[in-house]
């Protein structure tokens, strides 16, 4: 089966040679980026740093990475696997589930390479999905009913991209004795643990059967490293992983993995700025949402970085979203998503011009409003009652 074309990433690549250019990212998953000097600023020592020998670093990763990585998480070191991305890690976990008749449960809307690799080795998909009326909280009664014995694994993502809820620690302890109790592998994708904005829940590492994966993309704000991780208490399943990885990407990179230490050693710092940041930008999305009701509507995030609004009329979002880019704003259209109506907002890639981000974009609401306005009215009138 050939990949389909990944929407998200091609609509993404226009920040990088759009005309006009983009001015404010306001679509992107990450958090505020950081430069090669901040993050050496924080206790980097570049001769050290010159020295290191450019070759291949151990396939499950430095020792010294595992090890702080181990530290963060509550973990024995030897269960800790380093991986390219969090990419890698699901690549991974689909490729050695993908069994004759077997099937994954995933969430929807969820990260779009997801479903596309699992249909492409062979996997039925089967989704559970988060409803913008029931402010995009999972249903684990839905996740428990798509459970079969052809089930391999259970996907959950907390906090969510692109909706940004929360699965409580209750919740997640429940689906995690659920499907042990079944024999399928609970995965737990938190690559935006530990950003919350409302009460903070714990690591899914506590689990004693849980497959965690993180990575330094997005709470970390370093995607430019291209490392992430896995937490894995099952020795025969790491194995398997790291016989995978031989085939797919060997290693990570030895620089990668130097940086992503020190960054782990100062983790505080990086997490602090993460939370300033969404903790300046959230009160702004408060108040646009506030003003704009008959054009825009969504459910305020418990965690994460990104949002998952949508349009007030129901329309597809895709030409609100090309509009708003003719004018230097950059949104995610939903239908990247599979919910066309719904568009991805992030509020932390573009950090302190996020304020300016959002200046421009209620400019533009302002000259569409009265025409938006009337096209939510007309479309509320033909699907209301007779």
């Amino acid at each position: 089966m050939k990949l389909p074309p990944f929407l998200l990433d091609q609509w993404l690549e226009q920040k990088f040679s759009a005309d006009p250019p983009i001015e404010f990212d306001l679509g992107s998953s990450t958090g505020p980026v950081w430069t090669l000097r901040e993050l050496l600023a924080l206790g980097g020592d570049v001769e050290e740093l010159l020295e290191t020998r450019l070759f291949y670093t151990p396939p499950a990763g430095s020792s010294e990475l595992r090890e702080e990585l181990a530290r963060m998480e509550g973990v024995d070191p030897q269960s800790v696997l380093v991986m390219t991305g969090a990419a890698e890690a699901l690549l991974i976990l689909l490729h050695l589930a993908a069994e004759p008749g077997a099937n994954v449960v995933l969430p929807n809307p969820g990260f779009p390479a997801n479903e596309a690799v699992a249909q492409s080795l062979g996997l039925e998909t089967r989704h559970y999905t988060l409803r913008a009326s029931h402010n995009f909280q999972v249903d684990p009664d839905e996740i428990r009913k798509l459970v079969d014995p052809a089930t391999r694994l259970v996907l959950v993502n907390s906090p969510h991209n692109p909706t940004g809820s929360v699965l409580t620690d209750g919740e997640m302890e429940a689906l995690h004795k659920f499907c042990a109790e079944r024999g399928v592998q609970f995965v737990s994708d938190q690559v935006y643990h530990p950003i919350y904005h409302g009460p903070a829940m714990r690591s899914a590492a506590r689990l004693p059967h849980a497959t965690v994966l993180g990575d330094f993309s997005k709470a970390l704000c370093l995607s430019g490293l291209r490392i992430g991780w896995m937490i894995e208490p099952d020795a025969r399943r790491r194995k398997a992983y790291l016989n995978a990885r031989s085939y797919f990407t060997v290693s990570s990179t030895v620089l990668g993995e130097r940086l992503a230490t020190l960054a782990l050693r100062h983790r505080d710092a990086i997490y602090g700025r993460t939370r300033r940041t969404t903790a300046a930008n959230l009160p702004l999305l408060d108040r646009l949402f506030a003003k704009h009701p008959d054009v825009l509507r969504w459910v305020r995030p418990q965690g994460g970085m990104t949002a998952f609004p949508w349009l007030a009329n129901g329309r597809d979002g895709r030409d609100f979203c090309r509009s708003l880019a003719q004018y230097g704003v950059l949104l995610a259209p939903g239908d990247c998503f599979g919910m066309a109506s719904h568009f991805r907002l992030g509020f932390a890639a573009s950090g302190e011009r996020f304020a300016q981000g959002i200046e421009r974009l209620e400019e533009v609401l302002q000259k569409a409003a009265q025409p938006l306005a009337r096209s939510y009215r007309a479309a509320s009138n033909e699907t209301s009652p007779k």
